[in-house]
């Protein structure tokens, strides 16, 4: 099968004449049609499709899903469209499968309209013109594949943990900061057992978690804003899950990926690197590989079938295993910025920022001798997550939700420990119990991020292992000489980089619903100053300004464009630029600038020397990298639009 997608502002068709001899009915329904916002889906069923209609109709929409929501129609067009392929199927088989694409759609609740199979057309269209606007992909079935099969996720890829976390039994509950537990379950679309009608946060979380709907329906706002503010955007040319970064969001993401490695390297952790590929069969991987609930990429080599790796444990477990460690090393903590990770997520499940199946995931291990040593662990790294997600704008308080999934015995002996964590958060928390281990972890925290659809997105996230130090024959020297395996934990103080970044678009989403003034942390701004001349006469004062800002470590940019000034104003309120300073003849003569402070009214006359003073103090600490683009507007491409 072969399809043409064209992302359409209007579509409208009419029926003229029949192009066979028993060409498909016309009804009032699909005579002619007219629809905005529409997904035109131009489809071509081949000779290779007959016999395979059910499977093919299933992979074809699936495909029209991914794209129908990263493009954000309202509408889709299912249109017939012959001439796309020289080698058409019969035409009962082309009818058939056309369909059961229209009729599997409808039944997902989509609005969607077919053309008339059989019947010459005449249509216009106008297209949105984006990037993803217009798209071509081809469609086949092999002999005995599931339409639902994803690439590189087939059942003898996918790891014995991701199976059995499917069956897995467990008890849920809501633990508050007194340590009283309260049994949840979910009955009529709604959570019994504890009153979350004052923590409307948890009570989406918990919805999340207890109904387990992963798949994303809608668009989420996030998307839009991270394509208008040229940040990332799909990349059509990869595999689902897979993103391009524009020159302000590649540094957005680097300015967090050096800020979070310099914290994690201040604890303490050793910063290493290691290889994104494994064997997939070598012993000790092999058996992580299936006590892991995550779906691998698979790639045949010339030497060897490997995985890529969809965590940093691998390379510093391996590392771990030979190296000599003494009990006086411990806690030893080992650290990675992986660049990439890699999980064969469920197309279903990706969207923008939040879902991917290739990331940046700040990975930290820490070896340890006993559950004494690893509370107090937690209990610091805790802080640290915190320190690095409060820099990066993102409250405990009002932002994050925490998961806890816990061995009954783990919390029947260790209780004091769990209840004083739960203290420490502040506010009560989702209990995910298991009666007995399956994964090779005890404990596992994680603070989640629900965004405004009610889909839940882990950022921190802490465990125990108590299993892998065995299995990779881990050794420390004890203090009499025995050698003994240690407990491992695994944190990643932010969560995915990606995740940080759709966090933050997510919650400029809402303060734009809710009428506030969006922005980011002004250490994270691609551009914190946007200097403005009145006049062409003003733009070598504004240059000099630009210059002097810049020699402060300040990214500083210039609109030299040949526009009037309250569109440059506009423009740079558009780009969310947290400083917007003006500069006139009058300004220029009083060695002044006339300030403007972001979600602030009127205008502040502040000299160069006082702006960076009071902008230093406010990104003390914090990471900081020159301009992504040029400093002047006019030297600059347009990526998007």
């Amino acid at each position: 099968m072969k399809l043409l997608y064209n992302h359409a502002d209007h579509f409208e068709f009419e029926a003229t004449k029949k192009a066979v001899s028993s060409p498909e009915d016309l009804t009032d329904l699909n005579r002619s049609g007219k629809v905005t916002n529409a997904l035109v889906a131009f489809i071509a069923v081949e000779k290779g499709d007959e016999g395979k209609e059910e499977a093919v109709a299933s992979k074809a929409v699936i495909d029209i899903e991914d794209v129908f929501k990263k493009v954000a129609a309202g509408n889709v067009v299912v249109y017939p469209y012959a001439h796309l392929s020289s080698n058409l199927s019969s035409l009962p088989s082309a009818g058939k499968t056309l369909n059961l694409i229209y009729e599997k759609l409808k039944a997902r609740g989509y609005k969607v309209i077919k053309a008339p199979f059989g019947w010459y057309k005449s249509f216009d269209i106008k297209c949105k013109g984006h990037p993803l606007s217009e798209l071509s992909r081809e469609i086949s079935v092999k002999e005995g594949e599931s339409p639902s099969e994803e690439t590189g996720a087939q059942d003898k890829d996918v790891s014995e943990a991701v199976k059995a976390e499917s069956k897995m039994k467990s008890s849920w509950a809501i633990l508050t900061p007194d340590g009283q537990m309260h049994p949840v379950h979910i009955e009529e679309n709604k959570i019994k057992g504890y009153d979350l009608s004052n923590t409307p946060g948890l009570k989406k979380f918990a919805m999340y978690e207890l109904a387990k709907n992963r798949d994303v329906d809608k668009v989420p706002p996030h998307v839009a804003l991270m394509q208008r503010l040229e940040l990332v955007d799909y990349e059509p040319g990869s595999d689902p899950g897979n993103l391009r970064y524009y020159p302000k969001g590649r540094l957005m993401k680097s300015l967090i990926e050096d800020y979070v490695t310099d914290e994690v390297k201040k604890y303490g952790a050793m910063e290493i690197e290691a290889p994104i590929m494994y064997d997939f069969d070598h012993p000790s991987l092999k058996k992580y590989l299936n006590r892991f609930p995550a779906r691998q990429y698979t790639i045949q080599t010339p030497n060897k079938k490997v995985f890529l790796r969809f965590a940093a444990c691998f390379g510093q477990f391996l590392m771990a295993h030979d190296a000599t460690i003494s009990y006086k090393n411990l806690p030893m903590r080992l650290y990675e910025m992986t660049r990439y990770s890699f999980r064969v997520e469920k197309r279903g499940e990706l969207t923008g920022l939040r879902r991917l199946r290739s990331f940046t995931m700040p990975d930290c291990h820490a070896f340890v001798s006993d559950f004494e040593m690893a509370k107090k662990e937690m209990l610091t790294r805790f802080e640290l997550a915190e320190g690095i997600l409060k820099n990066c704008g993102i409250e405990r308080e009002k932002d994050l939700e925490m998961g806890l999934r816990i061995v009954k015995e783990f919390y029947d002996e260790h209780k004091d420990f769990v209840h004083a964590l739960i203290k420490k958060w502040g506010k009560p928390v989702l209990v995910e119990m298991w009666d007995s281990r399956f994964f090779y972890f005890v404990m596992k925290y994680e603070w989640n991020f629900v965004d405004t659809l009610g889909k839940a997105s882990a950022l921190t996230t802490d465990q125990i292992d108590v299993e892998n130090a065995i299995t990779y024959d881990i050794n420390y020297v004890a203090a009499d000489g025995s050698k003994k395996h240690p407990l491992i934990m695994h944190l990643s103080p932010s969560g995915a980089v990606e995740r940080v970044l759709y966090t933050l678009l997510e919650k400029a989403a809402s303060d734009i619903e809710a009428g506030k003034v969006p922005g980011f942390p002004l250490w994270l701004s691609p551009t914190q100053v946007r200097v403005i001349p009145v006049t062409e006469k003003s733009l070598e004062a504004a240059r000099k300004v630009q210059a002097e800002l810049s020699k402060h470590s300040i990214r500083a940019d210039l609109d030299d464009r040949d526009l009037t000034m309250g569109k440059k104003i506009r423009d740079s309120g558009q780009e969310w630029v947290p400083y917007t300073a003006v500069i006139g003849e009058k300004e220029a003569a009083e060695g002044k600038i006339a300030v403007t402070t972001r979600g602030t009214a009127g205008q502040k006359a502040m000299s160069v020397d006082e702006l960076s003073k009071e902008m230093r103090s406010k990104t003390e600490g914090m990471i900081y990298k020159s301009l992504a683009l040029s400093a002047e507007l006019s030297k600059r491409p347009i990526f998007v639009g």
